[in-house]
């Protein structure tokens, strides 16, 4: 879990998670529909009315967004894919699918679930906004949710990577071309082009007086044109880590302490001296686990003279190791799912090296240096 997110449960084994910014755009939303969108539908409210009414809507709102990420999700999980969680900001959410797609099908199937739910839900509060005809705030509310998920489906169809319709159009790409990184270059570049449109028109818009939504629209475009750059930055290290293994950038040294060791003592003697931030843990001739810099930072600083390394460590039978032998862009993909720094690399139960993120960024920098 981000420490900007706060966990409000869990839905098919999925932690469903908020952003701090979603209060924010919570707020904001209550407070454009309890003074504008309720007021200019119902003249006589009280104010009381108003604000409850916009607090109610933008909570089902973000419950229609929740159901949108859900359809992502539990399509993923239908092709064995995890998803460990989905996490609602600023922009509406997103949905940790954790691993690619298996084939341009799935990614097809996954990407297009998402506003198929949206158009669902749309459907639905269509439909019932004339049974709730006689209940004035229910037919506002349902009028409102109907045209929301319409519009929420409709622009994330926009083909340009990452939204939903720039997946879509991968998946084409990548079912016609049996190239799924030169699909996502393509679907990347078709959404730095969406970002750029959606910026000229923000700009556009505050030009001729509309400020408030010219800056939202621009603030989209900037949001697209930067998420687009960096899933390309992104398929230009996978391009240059393919083919090349742990055994390549791994560190063959790596320093091993006692069970019974301090956290003062480690950090005075060993990571303030040498800069190590990561250390294997042994009683006798066994390894127990692995000490690392964020494992120390967990426990107060009052309290390092008298914890062991043995009660900060990572437990073997816990330990997120690799192999030698494996891709290393396989391994930077495990540092992010599980949010270490450092892996040590693994021999028959054996530790013979340790991959630390620093070391990819150095070896990452000689490949790059060696393909320009």
């Amino acid at each position: 879990m981000s420490r900007h997110a706060i966990p409000i449960g869990r839905i098919f084994g999925i932690s469903v998670d908020l952003d701090y910014s979603w209060f924010l755009v919570a707020g904001l939303l209550t407070w454009v529909l309890a003074a504008s969108y309720y007021p200019s539908e119902f003249k006589n409210w009280s104010a009381t009315e108003y604000w409850l009414m916009g607090g109610i809507t933008a909570l089902l709102l973000f419950g229609s967004v929740l159901l949108h990420e859900l359809g992502h999700s539990i399509v993923a999980m239908h092709y064995k894919i995890q998803v460990p969680r989905i996490t609602l900001f600023i922009f509406g959410g997103v949905s940790q699918i954790a691993g690619e797609p298996p084939s341009a099908v799935a990614e097809f199937w996954i990407a297009i679930a998402g506003p198929a739910v949206s158009v669902a839900l749309a459907a639905l509060f269509a439909l019932l906004r004339p049974l709730v005809a006689p209940v004035n705030p229910l037919s506002a509310l349902a009028k409102y949710l109907a045209l929301i998920n319409g519009m929420l489906a409709a622009f994330n169809l926009i083909p340009g990577f990452p939204l939903d319709g720039g997946r879509v159009f991968r998946a084409i790409v990548w079912g016609i071309s049996r190239n799924f990184r030169k699909a996502t270059l393509i679907a990347a570049d078709a959404g730095r082009f969406f970002g750029f449109l959606f910026i000229a028109l923000g700009v556009w818009l505050a030009l001729r007086g509309n400020f408030f939504n010219g800056l939202w629209t621009a603030f989209i475009g900037w949001f697209l044109e930067s998420a687009a750059v960096a899933q390309v930055q992104q398929q230009v290290m996978q391009g240059l880590l393919t083919g090349h293994k742990v055994s390549e950038a791994m560190g063959h040294d790596y320093i091993s302490i006692s069970a019974e060791t301090t956290l003062e003592d480690v950090v005075r003697d060993h990571i303030l001296r040498s800069g190590r931030t990561s250390f294997v843990i042994m009683r006798g001739s066994e390894i127990v686990g692995l000490l690392t810099l964020q494992g120390i930072r967990q426990v107060p600083r009052a309290d390092w003279a008298t914890t062991t390394a043995v009660q900060a460590m990572i437990p073997a039978a816990q330990m997120q190791g690799i192999r030698a032998d494996a891709e290393l862009w396989t391994a930077l993909e495990k540092m992010g799912k599980n949010g270490v720094d450092q892996l040590p690399v693994m021999e028959d139960a054996n530790i013979v090296g340790m991959l630390a993120r620093d070391d990819l960024v150095h070896y990452l920098g000689i490949l790059h240096a060696l393909s320009g």
